[in-house]
């Protein structure tokens, strides 16, 4: 990867809906140039879709979380499955450090949230937990 395909990239990122004779346009390339090399990086895994953003006050949960998961033993892997069997967990991180797992949540409300986080914790192997609502969100 070169530094014209970081700088196609970081204009997908603003807006991948954004037209290729735009992009080109940016990059002082031709429009064949840029159609080519999203295709390599589609081809080559590097770019794997393309997706929308949406503002965190439209989301499909009312309440969002950080939950920072400390895992006992070797139980990762079990508890990884169980957690993504949950619909109210949006995005698992595995981390280094004090905690094991990071993962973000959303509830439709207070109570929703209140049992997503109990299921979570009678998870076998998750050892303790400490979670944080997400009050407002900037984009990058």
């Amino acid at each position: 990867m070169d530094d014209t395909d970081r700088a196609l990239i970081a204009l997908l990122r603003q807006d991948a809906r954004r037209p290729i004779s735009s992009l080109a346009a940016s990059l002082s390339v031709s429009r064949g140039t840029v159609q080519n090399r999203i295709e390599r990086l589609l081809a080559a895994g590097t770019i794997q879709g393309f997706t929308i953003r949406l503002r965190p006050d439209t989301g499909a949960g009312g309440v969002r979380a950080i939950m920072m998961i400390e895992v006992r033993g070797d139980r990762s892997a079990p508890v990884l499955r169980a957690l993504r069997a949950l619909p109210e967990v949006a995005i698992i991180h595995t981390t280094n450090g004090r905690w094991d797992m990071v993962v973000e949540l959303s509830a439709a409300n207070l109570e929703s949230f209140d049992s997503i986080l109990r299921r979570i914790r009678q998870i076998d192997g998750v050892a303790n937990s400490e979670t944080s609502l997400l009050l407002s969100s900037a984009a990058s």
